[in-house]
């Protein structure tokens, strides 16, 4: 009896010295791959070479993709490789050749059971293929929209996410992730958060498998449905039925986002893990379906994260040169910004921060001088003429954060009154300029973050101005809107 004690005693130590010494899930901010081993290979070289084989393999299928489209989003299966590889392949062949910055992938939730969104706060996911930083934009979207916060427990227990990582590792080249897993929640809400990150070089990826454990025959009729749905852009019969796809939230989403955006989807395959590796008796279903749409406008002034970053370093060497602070030759950015798009012509501003607190913010709204030279005149004006706040001392360049956004240009808004006003503003979209005679003011899409209310937006914009607060609700201002790309520091 003393020895079984013991041995269970010893059990029980071993087993607390295993759980408190094991390595924390986010150690240094990285989300370690769970499911590495049971999903797909452990190992990157079999995991390399599964995937390619794959890939191979749907590049023999026929598939018509429209002609002078581009891509937009995809949906891809998240069951083990064994069972749905094969459908996954042929949504991620499309990514070949592609350049895409951003990856906003929507899984459902299977596992924890929550109401509204979670967005992981690691640093970046880690698979077998390597390490994917997250985009910041992870964090506005949790800081901006009460639909999402941090859920721990999702990060540890969702697959949904990250056995899509390895497919898009393959096909794409430095692109950084927003990881989204949906619950029950206001797909309106969740299509507007979306829209205020989306830009040209984002990838949507919803997450989803179709039917589950019906029989063969009875999975193909019901996926048949399922996807023509999808097709059809039918959003309200697919939130309808029951058993459709374990993804039915963001497969709405998406829905509601291709109907603004006039996007079309094709169905590029579809089968189940009956066609593959399982039994007849109770089948998944699985479908790849990628969404076309028109070139944005503003493509061709579409800036990467990488010359965005320069534009940022640009800003910080032109305030350290005024305060006396000379970078070496090698780390001379300016010298460095040949490329066409810095002559390009672009309204553009500065804005310095100092502990979380405005510091300084300078800008030109209209096109009127070269971007590399527009960054460098606001960089200045922001750090030593902004009327608010005395100059910049060389004590506090370390201290401040700079960001820097390049805009389109404004466009007037045509409304009829206040309320349509305010239905015609998108929320963490849309710059706005308001002016009246001689007064006029604007605020960056920026600010929507700390007046996430229209009309509170509205009535501080109009004080900016110098106007009543409520002079928006008289419905004769002038409102001209405009979007923003903009790169933050990386500190």
């Amino acid at each position: 009896m003393k020895i079984n004690l013991l041995i269970v005693n010893i059990f029980i130590v071993l087993s607390l010295f295993a759980f408190f010494s094991a390595e924390p899930l986010h150690a240094g901010g990285i989300r370690e791959a769970v499911f590495a081993g049971k999903f797909y290979p452990a190992d990157s070289e079999q995991l390399h070479q599964q995937i390619q084989e794959l890939l191979e393999e749907a590049r023999k299928t026929d598939i018509q993709t429209p002609a002078k489209k581009k891509l937009k989003a995809l949906v891809m299966p998240h069951a083990g490789y064994v069972y749905s590889g094969r459908t996954a392949a042929h949504a991620a062949r499309t990514l070949t050749g592609a350049n895409f910055s951003k990856a906003i992938i929507l899984g459902p939730d299977h596992r924890v059971g929550f109401q509204n969104g979670a967005i992981s706060n690691a640093k970046a996911y880690k698979t077998p293929l390597g390490r994917i930083d997250l985009h910041p934009d992870a964090a506005k979207l949790r800081n901006s929209f009460d639909c999402f916060r941090h859920v721990p427990a999702s990060d540890q227990k969702e697959h949904s996410i990250e056995v899509i990582l390895p497919f898009l590792q393959t096909q794409l080249n430095g692109f950084q992730l927003i990881p989204i897993v949906l619950g029950p929640g206001n797909i309106k809400q969740y299509a507007e958060a979306i829209n205020s990150i989306y830009a040209d070089t984002s990838l949507l990826v919803v997450s989803t498998d179709l039917s589950h454990y019906l029989s063969y025959a009875k999975a193909n009729r019901r996926d048949r449905q399922t996807i023509n749905m999808i097709l059809n852009l039918n959003g309200k019969n697919l939130a309808d039925g029951s058993n459709r796809a374990c993804g039915v939230t963001p497969l709405r989403v998406l829905i509601d986002l291709a109907k603004q955006h006039k996007w079309k989807p094709v169905l590029l395959f579809h089968e189940n893990s009956a066609d593959t590796a399982g039994s007849r008796q109770q089948v998944v279903g699985y479908a790849a379906i990628a969404f076309y749409g028109e070139e944005s406008m503003t493509q061709s002034n579409e800036m990467s994260e990488e010359k965005g970053q320069q534009l940022v370093q640009l800003a910080r060497q032109t305030i350290a040169k005024r305060l006396g602070v000379e970078p070496d030759e090698a780390a001379d950015v300016e010298s460095r910004l040949s490329d066409d798009i810095f002559q390009s012509r672009r309204g553009t501003f500065v804005t310095l921060t100092k502990n979380d607190q405005l510091r300084g913010c300078i800008g030109n709204l209209l096109p009127d001088k070269p971007l590399k030279e527009g960054v460098k005149d606001n960089a200045m004006n922001a750090a030593f003429n902004d009327p608010r706040f005395p100059a910049l001392s060389k004590d506090e360049l370390d201290q401040i954060v700079i960001e820097v956004s390049l805009l389109t240009e404004p466009q007037p808004l045509e409304y009829k009154d206040a309320d349509d006003l305010l239905a015609k503003l998108r929320l963490h979209v849309d710059g706005v300029i308001l002016r009246k005679g001689m007064y006029s003011s604007t605020f960056l899409p920026q600010v929507w973050e700390q007046l996430p209310d229209k009309e509170m937006f509205l009535s501080h914009l109009c004080l900016k101005a110098g106007l009543p607060g409520d002079e928006w609700k008289k419905g004769d201002l002038e409102v001209l809107t405009y979007q923003v790309q903009y790169f933050e520091e990386r500190k």
